[in-house]
């Protein structure tokens, strides 16, 4: 699995109303982030961005597999030796992402960490790995060796040089964080986009809502579906970026982490609803399930909206979005 990529951008209408809107845009998670907040003046916007941002800077300091003195850089150095003491936020977020493991059939799996990264998308790569080289690639990955203790706050990980990683799944956490700070202190609207993962909520300036526009991957100036969002977030994981192409089969740089093949046969998926988070894993998820077993399992959440295009064109999407079954 690799970080979503986004298919989707914002249309702002600016109006001289009392109400004031500011943005801002930095790297945070080794990633993009753009801050949209609206306040009563500019001041207050500046400020409470400022607090979104060092937000997440402190949910990266918890998480990042790649700054040594995390907690989940503890738990991965010490994969097959001991358990490690998380905080109850870290032990959440694993506990979530073990859960959405499950329920996707290991479509979705943190262990991914330790997936060796054999697949190049840069341009590189002239022939595929062998099938030995790819099995090799995920022998460290399976969220079952992951053992959580809920009474003393642990994680395990069973087999020397497993590691697990949140990914864009940390951004979506971070993001919906981002929205739920910002309501508690009495803001009642902006957007938090990390690198994709769009956590939304209240109204532009002029009281119109937020409007995010889904392109077609085909052809990058043309709109698919305009989408009006109050509260809620979108997400998009896409192959349309970063692929490599063998024998006229197109590659994702979205891997299977059961099987260390990257995805097929969906060029993106697009999901809509009340978490970020969630949205994310979701997206990631069908992106490696395929066409048939992605729509029969978001099917089960209705609280979540798609909008998938296969690598042949085929565009399917959720009912309430109203978009015509067709082709790009």
């Amino acid at each position: 699995m690799r970080y979503a990529y986004l298919l989707l951008f914002i249309l702002v209408c600016s109006t001289a109303n009392a109400q004031v809107l500011r943005k801002r845009t930095t790297k945070l998670m080794g990633a993009r982030w753009d801050f949209t907040i609206v306040a009563k003046d500019g001041p207050t916007a500046e400020q409470n961005i400022d607090t979104c941002i060092a937000e997440v800077s402190r949910i990266e300091h918890l998480i990042s597999d790649w700054i040594p003195s995390t907690q989940v850089s503890q738990v991965n150095s010490n994969a097959g030796i001991r358990p490690v003491k998380v905080s109850a936020e870290v032990f959440g977020l694993t506990r979530r992402a073990l859960h959405l493991s499950e329920i996707t059939g290991g479509a979705f799996d943190i262990s991914f960490a330790a997936m060796d990264r054999i697949w190049k998308f840069d341009g590189s790569m002239t022939v595929m790995p062998s099938p030995d080289a790819i099995k090799r690639s995920v022998e460290k990955v399976g969220y079952k060796n992951i053992i959580l203790d809920s009474v003393n706050s642990t994680i395990y990980l069973k087999l020397p040089g497993m590691k697990i990683g949140f990914g864009a799944l940390g951004e979506g956490y971070a993001a919906d964080r981002c929205r739920q700070i910002m309501l508690a202190r009495g803001i009642k609207a902006g957007i938090v986009n990390g690198s994709g993962d769009m956590s939304t909520w209240g109204s532009q300036p002029n009281g119109k809502d937020w409007t995010i526009g889904i392109t077609n991957p085909a052809k990058t100036t043309e709109l698919i579906k305009v989408v009006a969002l109050k509260r809620g977030s979108v997400v998009t994981s896409g192959s349309y970026e970063k692929f490599v192409e063998f024998n006229g089969k197109r590659y994702a740089h979205i891997i299977n982490p059961k099987t260390g093949y990257p995805a097929t046969g969906l060029t993106s998926v697009t999901i809509f609803g009340p978490s970020a988070e969630r949205a994310n894993g979701f997206s990631t998820s069908m992106m490696v399930l395929g066409k048939d077993a992605a729509l029969k399992f978001i099917k089960q959440f209705p609280a979540y909206k798609y909008l998938i295009i296969t690598d042949d064109g085929q565009i399917i999407s959720s009912p309430q979005l109203g978009v015509k079954k067709r082709r790009t």
